[in-house]
């Protein structure tokens, strides 16, 4: 059983003195203190309330730590847990929203209340131009940060529970998801084909491959004689420049079968970059990357290649299409065409099938009506019979 003792300081004033137990590297009895005021009866039951919790395990002190400081303490720590792109988005969203929105509020004294005022406000009034409220979106974003840092803190016995738990997140209306139609894609294929881009838009349509993958893909992830392509690496952008990583679960690595049409396309892209690699004196390499840069063959910038597409999507029409809707509409196309949708999941890189079916199953029409249809057959034997 743990031990503490109370001593008046003054009137209605009483300091609370208590054993926490040992700390796990000096191995020196830890003592922690706090003040109480009101009676001793106060002082009594609060002490009582702590030695429980020392007891059970749950015991918690922050001391004087404002919340700013643990949320600057937690992201200096998660450095070395996430990757540098999402990271830096942390970062932004610590030091230009959470911090200053706390100030100097104790770590100890955060409640639901705090976080649901500060969503309202967000919602309201915060974006950093002074021109209205974040979106429902990335207020969830704040959500989520704020989750996995409180939980962090409970675990390290800075607070004996997490807030944000009881705290109720604006909801965010599903967006409906960009797909081509036939003449779209054609459109966008006729304006591509004179550039550099015919290649890894046509091979985004084709796969629905992600930006990073489409531009993280090196010749040796690629077996044309096989048909097939390796998906091993995305290359993502960061502050301190681009970098390589590898896909985030098992799923995202995969092998992707080529139909005749894009091999062709790759074929003939490949035959152009190695003519462009002789021609600087560069020679073969299998290392370089299919859509680098010409004229060394290093991976390009996402967001270069981006921009890039969305000139040549405007002067087609299709302003409104993101890259990512090539993605969109390659699994859309999959779905419609009737393949299962394991394999169209396996081809996405999802996680499961479940992710396919929720993102893609409303923008494909007559499903509900095709397994009616199937069903029914069976049915109308038994009512023969």
């Amino acid at each position: 059983m743990s031990e503490g003792h109370i001593r008046q300081r003054g009137p209605g004033s009483w300091e609370l003195k208590y054993d926490i137990g040992r700390d796990p590297v000096t191995g020196r009895r830890i003592i922690k203190y706090a003040t109480v005021r009101g009676t001793k009866r106060d002082a009594q039951r609060e002490l009582r309330a702590r030695l429980n919790a020392v007891d059970k395990g749950v015991h918690a002190d922050a001391g004087k730590m404002t919340f700013a400081d643990w949320l600057n303490e937690w992201l200096a720590g998660a450095a070395h847990t996430v990757s540098p792109t999402t990271h830096e988005v942390y970062s932004i969203i610590v030091t230009r929203h959470l911090a200053p929105a706390f100030g100097e509020l104790l770590l100890s004294k955060l409640t639901p209340m705090h976080i649901q005022a500060y969503y309202t406000r967000a919602l309201a009034s915060g974006r950093l131009d002074g021109k209205g409220g974040l979106s429902p979106q990335t207020v969830r974003h704040h959500d989520r940060l704020l989750n996995v840092a409180l939980k962090r803190a409970r675990v390290l016995r800075l607070i004996a529970n997490n807030p944000v738990e009881d705290v109720v997140c604006p909801k965010v209306e599903r967006k409906e998801i960009e797909i081509l139609d036939d003449d779209e894609a054609l459109r966008l294929i006729t304006a591509v084909r004179p550039t550099r881009l015919y290649a890894p838009i046509f091979l985004a349509l084709a796969t629905g491959l992600r930006r990073g993958e489409l531009l993280g893909l090196r010749w040796s992830d690629v077996n044309l004689d096989r048909s097939e392509l390796t998906v091993t690496h995305s290359l993502e952008q960061t502050k301190a420049g681009l970098r390589l990583k590898e896909p985030k679960t098992k799923s995202g690595r995969r092998k992707i079968a080529l139909s005749g049409t894009i091999v062709d396309v790759l074929r003939q892209h490949k035959i152009a970059c190695l003519q462009e690699r002789i021609a600087l004196g560069l020679g073969n390499n299998p290392k370089a990357f299919v859509f680098g840069r010409p004229d060394n063959g290093e991976a390009q910038s996402p967001c270069d290649f981006s921009k890039a597409f969305s000139r040549i999507a405007a002067r087609a029409g299709l302003g409104h299409i993101t890259l990512h809707a090539l993605r969109h509409t390659h699994i859309t196309n999959l779905l419609r065409e009737g393949v299962h949708p394991k394999i169209a999941s396996e081809r996405a890189g999802h996680s499961s099938i479940s992710v396919t079916l929720d993102i893609y199953s409303h923008a494909v029409p007559g499903l509900q009506e095709d397994a009616a249809a199937r069903i029914d057959g069976a049915l109308a034997k038994l009512v023969e019979s």
